[in-house]
């Protein structure tokens, strides 16, 4: 029996979105030579975003599992914010200096979010 592709396994459908996204830690790591405690916030560019998470391209390595919050600028000018987890880490194929991440959401305000799922939202279809 042959397997099913990922994209046929994904619970929601994915669009390809060029937008900025800004990164925050929750969890703070611990600095090696100081013992203090920090967080860590960068800037990133997003690949592609759905409703159950978004996959970004990153110089910076999250394990799996770490929760960070984010702010995504949507295209309309907008700028959604949600918590999420990183799901997945690992290389980007074509560019051996970055890395992907993907992140699943688990929550955010619920009026950012009817926004959000506008911009998700499939266009009507034209007579």
């Amino acid at each position: 029996m042959p397997q099913d592709s990922s994209h046929e396994r994904r619970r929601y459908q994915r669009i390809a979105i060029d937008a900025s996204v800004r990164l925050s830690t929750i969890d703070p790591e611990i600095d090696a030579r100081t013992g203090r405690p920090f967080f860590r916030a960068f800037e990133e560019s997003c690949a592609n975003l759905s409703r159950g998470g978004m996959s970004i391209h990153t110089r910076e390595t999250l394990a799996p599992g770490r929760r960070v919050l984010i702010e995504v600028a949507l295209p309309e000018g907008s700028v959604f914010d949600a918590v999420a987890r990183i799901a997945w880490a690992g290389p980007v194929e074509d560019d051996p200096d970055s890395h992907g991440l993907g992140l699943e959401f688990l929550g955010g305000a619920p009026k950012l979010w009817e926004r959000f799922e506008k911009l998700l939202a499939p266009a009507p279809a034209t007579p």
